[in-house]
């Protein structure tokens, strides 16, 4: 069994720990292709635009792999790398609110970012899920910020209110407050427009 096969088998911490003490090249790939598809994701939704979200994927990459030794073992190794992708997600939006204050948005780009799946789905059913997660996607966009980011990390990664209380440093009460009035804001978004 060869090493990166070995590492496979691993969990995302035994991973990083490997990465950590032997510097080994193959532990950094695995868990770059553990997440950055996950994190692609999270940051779409996040700010909206499939181009930057990738640049800021990278530029999480580049940051742990440079700042791997940052990591402790107390945290799980998923909350810190989306705390990394994150606070890049929301330095980004911070730039962007400067850079436009004056601009006019051009929504030339309004295409969603699909993550390729394995699974066939039909062309016409293909089609309708991709306008459902376009208009999904737009109305994610005009709520607020700060509900944002935890409706996302809550309903669309899947992550535990502990994670994501630390992944934003909030406390679980507010993180629950927070998933609350975002799930509100984006319901009356879509209430008139996407119906099952």
């Amino acid at each position: 069994m060869t090493l990166k096969n070995k590492l496979a088998e691993l969990t995302d911490e035994e991973v990083i720990k490997e990465f950590q003490d032997n510097n080994t090249i193959e532990a950094y790939e695995i868990l770059v292709k553990r997440f950055k598809d996950p994190l692609t994701n999270f940051v779409y939704r996040f700010v909206g635009d499939k181009d930057v979200s990738t640049d800021i994927v990278q530029d999480t990459m580049i940051k742990f792999y440079l700042n791997k030794d940052s990591y402790k073992s107390f945290a799980k190794f998923s909350t810190w790398i989306y705390t990394i992708a994150g606070n890049l997600a929301k330095n980004e939006l911070k730039r962007r609110k400067r850079r436009t204050v004056l601009s006019i948005h051009n929504n030339d780009d309004d295409n969603f970012l699909q993550i390729e799946d394995k699974k066939f789905i039909s062309p016409d059913r293909a089609a309708d899920n991709e306008m459902k997660a376009s208009i999904i996607q737009k109305a994610l966009m005009k709520v607020k910020e700060v509900y944002r980011e935890v409706v996302i990390l809550r309903d669309v990664q899947g992550m535990s209110y502990e994670e994501i209380a630390e992944i934003t440093g909030l406390s679980i009460g507010t993180v629950k407050s927070r998933i609350n009035r975002g799930r509100n804001q984006l319901q009356k978004l879509l209430k008139n427009i996407y119906k099952e």
